[in-house]
């Protein structure tokens, strides 16, 4: 489905959201730490192709170094997932998006790392200037949704080490693993209008810290 980066096309996606009834982990029983993350639609080069803000983490970060993600971050104490979302990404992209504009929060995804991430749908529209945080981010770069949407760059893999499949989508030349590949895919089925579970998909087994 091709949706415009308009007042139409924003209004079209709040009618898919609307459909979305998400599932949640509780983090406090399970002693694990809450972040979020934002799947942010944005305009591409080519107008009619809507995208999602992708970044590479920077190569000095102590964990996940220069690994492909969504921005986000932890949540501070007694802070929302929307909340979280929107405060990651004026830190890490200089965008100042209204709490308006988080039109859903999609499934839980609880991590090997020891985190319970949550995915917050943002209405990015057609976003000019971007200024990435040098000491978080080391690019940004816009996903067209006509290759998250191509079936031909999801993969599910088995491994030794877990009987969960592990998910991996191919953008461009390059391969995203799992829990960004998890997002990425259930915002694709959102898109298409489909509601399709993610937080049985396995990370693969270097995230896996």
């Amino acid at each position: 489905m091709t949706l415009s980066i308009d007042a139409a096309g924003r209004e079209k996606l709040v009618e898919l959201c609307a459909g979305f009834t998400r599932l949640s982990e509780p983090t406090d029983m399970q002693g694990l730490k809450h972040a979020a993350v934002a799947l942010v639609v944005v305009d591409g080069m080519n107008k009619n192709d809507p995208c999602l803000l992708l970044t590479r983490r920077s190569p000095r970060l102590r964990s996940h170094a220069a690994q492909w993600a969504l921005p986000g971050g932890r949540c501070d104490k007694d802070e929302t997932p929307v909340e979280a979302a929107l405060r990651e990404l004026d830190e890490e992209l200089g965008l100042k998006i209204s709490s308006d504009d988080a039109l859903a929060v999609l499934d839980d995804y609880p991590t090997r790392s020891g985190y319970v991430v949550t995915p917050v749908v943002v209405w990015g529209g057609r976003i000019k200037q971007i200024t990435p945080n040098p000491d978080e981010v080391q690019s940004v770069h816009r996903a067209p949704m006509t290759q998250l949407s191509d079936d031909s760059r999801v993969e599910f893999l088995t491994i030794p080490e877990s009987d969960r499949p592990v998910i991996r989508l191919r953008v461009w030349d390059s391969t995203i693993h799992a829990p960004t590949a998890a997002f990425l895919y259930q915002f694709r089925e959102l898109w298409a209008g489909r509601v399709t579970r993610v937080a049985h998909l396995e990370q693969p087994v270097f995230a896996w810290r």
